[in-house]
């Protein structure tokens, strides 16, 4: 009978030992504004608690930038702070339950719609950059935050345009000739930002274990911007957001594959993940610090007459797809939108959608129904499902990266209106880490 124990108790330490515990980023993001959506499309923070066992870091978005001050503010009051709802203290609070998490506040992030050049402005400023670092780690600080998340709004490149011969022709003119740039202070912003991050992990580095992050938004030029080997130590983490280099708002008459792990053929080469952590890796950032973020929501565009029947990327379209039930917004729909689009349908109803995998998990999936007769109803559909966020993290996986994103929850099919499990985009890629 000893023996057996022995034996038994041998075998368990030997698993043990063989047992290896991912130490990979599971960085989950949450859109304040996913809390005044209305319907199933509505994620209060109670909801957010399935998805926190899986995740390392719950950073929540957005605060903002105070146009005449350069002071970081909760870009809603109301819900953040005052007692009604009191949102930082609700999300910090869930480190009582769950003290594995870290829970960082973002700034930034594409949702600060007032004034978007105040970001530009305040990296030219000394004066407004301490203002700025100062405000945030009182903000930080005062809500229980474990750190920043600078998701800064730099000018977008500008989107490729489908042209004819004369326009290819005249664009290379154009270039001949080196027309305006999208901001005419690169370099002077780029120096801005690199004093930024220091300053801001300076400060930070006064209070106990707080960390900062760099998430660069989608359609930012990181060669512009960011002084790879200047900032790299100054960071815990930088989160590529490799996606939405195709959006029907950017794209209006041509829809592609919004999220490739590589380039398909003949694109650009530089719009796809591979890319975006070459980059990052070739310019000095240890792979341990790149995270790859994943998009839980899809773009999508409308078919018409023009549109080739086989629905292959790249296609053409007319502007931006019919707005979900749930979060009513043209070309775009959250991961369970998309699901109850695949459905078949009851008898005498359109066609829903038809989703064409990837085989070579390389570009991602899409789905597509071809416009009627009279030229309705086509739409076209780029979106990541659970095998396509799986592949991303095996991606992440064999490259010895970081980690992986997920922007953001609310998109998610947190709910589980379309699947067995809540939050199938999330868990898929933790899975696979």
């Amino acid at each position: 009978m000893k023996l057996c124990i022995l034996i038994a108790a041998a075998l368990v330490a030997v698993a043990a030992a063989n047992q290896v515990v991912s130490t990979k980023k599971v960085i989950c993001y949450y859109d304040s504004k996913s809390y005044v959506r209305e319907s199933n499309a509505r994620l209060l923070p109670p909801d957010l608690e399935p998805a926190l066992p899986y995740c390392t870091h719950l950073v929540y978005g957005y605060a903002g930038v105070q146009p005449d001050t350069y002071k970081m503010i909760s870009t809603n009051q109301n819900l953040d702070i005052d007692s009604a709802h009191a949102n930082y203290r609700t999300i910090t609070s869930f480190k009582t339950k769950y003290p594995q998490l870290k829970v960082l506040l973002a700034v930034g992030g594409d949702a600060d719609l007032e004034d978007p050049q105040k970001y530009n402005a305040l990296l030219e400023s000394q004066q407004a950059r301490t203002a700025f670092v100062n405000s945030g780690v009182v903000l930080a600080e005062q809500h229980g935050f474990d750190g920043i998340d600078l998701a800064w709004q730099f000018p977008k490149v500008k989107p490729k345009k489908i042209r004819s011969g004369w326009g290819n022709f005249w664009h290379g003119v154009k270039k001949t000739f080196k027309t305006t740039p999208v901001d005419e202070k690169e370099s002077e912003h780029r120096e801005g930002f690199t004093a930024l991050v220091r300053e801001l992990k300076a400060a930070l580095s006064l209070k106990p274990h707080l960390e900062l992050g760099v998430t660069i938004l989608p359609n930012v030029n990181s060669t512009i911007y960011c002084d790879v080997p200047a900032i790299i130590n100054f960071v815990d983490y930088v989160n590529l957001l490799a996606f939405d280099y195709f959006t029907p708002e950017r794209n209006e008459k041509e829809a592609d594959y919004t999220a490739p792990i590589y380039a398909p053929q003949n694109r650009h080469p530089e719009q796809n993940v591979d890319a975006a952590v070459k980059y990052w890796r070739n310019a000095g950032a240890p792979p341990t610090k790149i995270v790859v973020g994943i998009a839980t929501y899809a773009r999508t565009w409308k078919l018409d007459s023009d549109s080739e029947i086989a629905g292959v990327p790249p296609i053409h379209t007319d502007g931006a797809g019919e707005p979900g039930p749930y979060t009513k917004t043209e070309g775009l729909l959250s991961y369970p939108e998309v699901c109850m689009k695949l459905i078949a349908p009851p008898a005498g109803l359109r066609a829903n959608i038809r989703k064409v995998t990837d085989p070579s998990k390389r570009f991602g999936t899409y789905a597509f129904r071809l416009p009627d007769s009279d030229g309705n109803g086509g739409i076209w559909v780029s979106y990541e499902d659970a095998d396509t966020a799986g592949q991303k993290a095996d991606y992440v996986k064999k490259n010895n990266l970081g980690g992986i994103s997920i922007v953001d929850l609310s998109m998610d099919d947190f709910r589980e209106l379309c699947t067995g499990n809540k939050y199938p985009i999330l868990r898929a890629a933790k899975y696979r880490l």
